[in-house]
């Protein structure tokens, strides 16, 4: 192996710190991704990204170029048809759903719901059932990286079932951690990305899907070229290969982070997940900060802090103080409230963690003597 990269330590939602050997796992002689052999690698990683969540041999994961917003676009602008969508609205990626929704004249109704606590069912299952217009989808994120909440998808999987309604699943922040089983959750389209808890490079999203669902899509009228699910489906089932160029040396990360994974496990990755989040929780109470989420419904991958009240203080400057140190924070996205946000995912351990509780308490201590 080269020398090594300058490790930075990413506490954001994705992209994640990744491994050296993911990243020069890159670093390999250019092929056509025309060829059989780079058909074989991407069949490889659709089939491995099934099979974390469902049975190959019924389900199928569609890959295609971009971030993950592309995948739920992908899901939004392909699946629905004359009927209403369902869009759960609890974060800001709840509400990114509903403006693509809005952008492909998908006719949608968008439920309302608290950032920063459970999903009250009973209530959603009324939704539903007083619609004026026939509910074909619901649509929902697993985990909401706005706040760190993780939404209770198995129980709305059981209302849609009861409901005869197909639900898309946002698990972008959560596949590859937290266990996801698409038939026994009764998810009919799931989005994710290569760059969360996968630990990939960014620039690949899918979509995974049961085969028979995909198939029923053939004869609906498109709504969009690129993202065109079904199209994309049926290319690679009949030639092994994306419609457009794919970015091929992500595509080869993803592939050993996928390895790595394996040699991991799910569990045990979430595991060091959620020993790193215990260690950031333990550590703001020290600090006398607060956090958003109540422990029964948070995801334990990203935390929305309080900002500080403190009269020095300012996120940008905070921002800039750990980027020189190489470590890297997100900003809020709450709308009434002030906060920051701080993720625990990636190859990364509680000891940057640590190292991160120790920077900031001496940020807070610099601008508290201001």
């Amino acid at each position: 192996m080269s020398s090594p990269v300058k490790k930075n330590i990413l506490l954001t939602p994705g992209p994640a710190t990744t491994t050296e050997s993911v990243k020069y796992s890159q670093v390999v002689p250019d092929i056509c991704p025309r060829e059989a052999e780079f058909g074989q690698i991407m069949e490889y990683i659709s089939t491995e990204l099934t099979r974390l969540v469902a049975d190959p041999d019924h389900y199928a994961t569609v890959l295609f170029g971009g971030s993950g917003t592309a995948a739920v676009e992908s899901i939004i602008s392909s699946v629905p048809n004359h009927e209403a969508v369902i869009i759960v609205s609890n974060g800001a990626y709840g509400k990114r759903m509903c403006e693509i929704a809005k952008a492909y004249g998908v006719e949608y109704f968008e439920f309302k719901s608290p950032p920063d606590d459970a999903i009250d069912l009973a209530e959603l299952e009324r939704y539903i059932q007083s619609s004026e217009r026939a509910v074909s989808h619901l649509a929902v994120v697993h985990h909401e990286t706005t706040t760190g909440l993780l939404n209770k998808v198995k129980d709305i999987g059981e209302l849609c079932k009861r409901n005869q309604i197909d639900m898309i699943v946002d698990a972008m922040s959560s596949f590859a951690a937290i266990p996801i089983q698409l038939k026994e959750m009764n998810i009919a389209y799931l989005a994710a990305s290569s760059n969360k808890n996968l630990q990939g490079m960014a620039g690949v999203s899918f979509v995974i899907a049961e085969k028979s669902k995909l198939e029923n899509l053939k004869d609906q009228k498109p709504r969009s070229y690129y993202l065109n699910l079904y199209a994309q489906y049926n290319y690679f089932v009949e030639h092994g290969q994306m419609r457009f160029t794919p970015p091929v040396q992500t595509l080869y990360a993803l592939k050993q982070a996928i390895e790595e994974l394996k040699q991991e496990g799910v569990d045990q990755r979430y595991e060091r997940y959620a020993t790193s989040w215990k260690t950031l929780i333990n550590g703001l109470a020290r600090l006398g900060l607060t956090y958003i989420i109540p422990e029964e419904h948070h995801s334990k991958i990203i935390t929305s802090i309080l900002e500080p009240q403190y009269a020095g203080y300012d996120f940008q400057s905070m921002h800039n103080y750990f980027y020189s140190k190489g470590i890297m924070i997100y900003p809020g996205k709450l709308e009434k409230l002030n906060t920051f946000r701080i993720a625990n995912i990636g190859d990364i351990t509680y000891k940057e963690m640590e190292l991160f509780l120790e920077l900031l308490e001496r940020y807070l201590s610099s601008i508290k003597c201001r």
